[in-house]
């Protein structure tokens, strides 16, 4: 649905840039045109190009847009500071279209590098107040803390963010086996 037509300057912008998300909520990424932007926004197309080149710069500036940093609390208490941190994040997938878009966007960063760096990006930034919690936590004696001599490895990434974007893998059918035609089978 296209609003009146788009006006120059940071408010056109921040036009575009909205229905770009709304285009890619709505019709994923094979729906993701520059001309279905310039529709949704009721731009024309060259104002769109004259902002982005393409959908890959249009995406990432639009994703970025969407970026809004968790608190990092400092209660004093580990298990407060969490689940005020997971209590942020409850309330991103509860309000807004974040779940559907970053499955979109995690699909597009797969085949293209400029995409994939902001990912990781977006990443880093999400997890930064968490680190932080755990270090301060760390500091005040509630977690233990490096022993010497060893390598620090955070044993915490993968329960942060798992790859609940991936649809899970169907089990194999025990029953069913593989024929590959080859050499020895005469095909």
């Amino acid at each position: 649905m296209a609003g009146p037509p788009i006006s120059r300057g940071a408010g056109a912008r921040q036009r575009v840039l909205r229905a770009a998300l709304e285009v890619l909520d709505a019709d994923g990424l094979a729906g993701f045109t520059m001309e279905a932007v310039a529709r949704r926004a009721g731009a024309s197309k060259a104002t769109i190009y004259r902002h982005w080149s393409g959908t890959g710069p249009l995406l990432i500036d639009a994703m970025d847009a969407t970026f809004r940093p968790f608190p990092t609390p400092d209660t004093g208490r580990l298990a407060t500071d969490v689940a005020q941190i997971l209590g942020a994040f409850v309330t991103l997938l509860e309000n807004a279209p974040f779940p559907r878009l970053l499955a979109a966007f995690i699909d597009a960063a797969e085949r293209d590098p400029t995409l994939a760096a902001l990912h990781a990006d977006l990443t880093r930034r999400r997890r930064e107040p968490l680190l932080v919690v755990l270090a301060r936590a760390r500091d005040r004696g509630e977690l233990p803390g490096r022993r010497s001599g060893t390598a620090h490895r955070p044993t915490h990434q993968p329960v942060l963010l798992p790859p609940l974007h991936r649809a899970p893998a169907r089990p194999a059918d025990p029953g069913r086996r593989r024929h590959r035609p080859g050499p020895a089978s005469g095909q």
